[in-house]
């Protein structure tokens, strides 16, 4: 599970550091919020916390 969670932190870091060299920082708001969704999403899923994230919206 920690070598996958490494892959993913070296993917992230690795997407955000090409967006930033290629001047394309505008984009990084768009994918943290996509990501924000993702695990949210993620989390209502599979946890006893679902009802209090589906109030959110």
């Amino acid at each position: 599970m920690l070598e996958s969670t490494k892959s993913r932190a070296g993917v992230l870091k690795e997407l955000f550091g090409f967006l930033w060299k290629r001047k394309l920082w505008w984009l990084i708001p768009m994918i943290v919020v996509l990501l924000v969704f993702i695990a949210l999403i993620a989390t209502a899923t599979t946890s006893p916390l679902a009802p209090f994230i589906y109030t959110l919206f």
